[in-house]
């Protein structure tokens, strides 16, 4: 199955919710976290997502619509 590695920029109202969680159950998403940063005010992680491609397109528009940034990330599944 294809990967993708993202990194996910996460507002301060989001910080406390199960995104990710919610991701791979709405969606055929395998995620792997690769690096995490979250403090009370800001979030950043760096995850390989594997998932068919239309799903992985599906889960990206869904995170965007959330209001979490999702950037393409260098690294192994690239």
């Amino acid at each position: 199955m294809p990967k993708r590695m993202v990194t996910l920029i996460f507002p301060q109202t989001l910080v406390t919710e199960p995104v990710i969680y919610r991701l791979c159950r709405q969606f055929k998403i395998i995620p792997n976290v690769r690096r995490a940063r979250v403090t009370e005010k800001a979030g950043e992680v760096m995850l390989e997502l594997e998932g068919e491609d239309e799903e992985l397109n599906r889960g990206i528009a869904y995170l965007n619509t959330l209001g979490i940034r999702v950037e393409p990330t260098q690294g192994k599944g690239h």
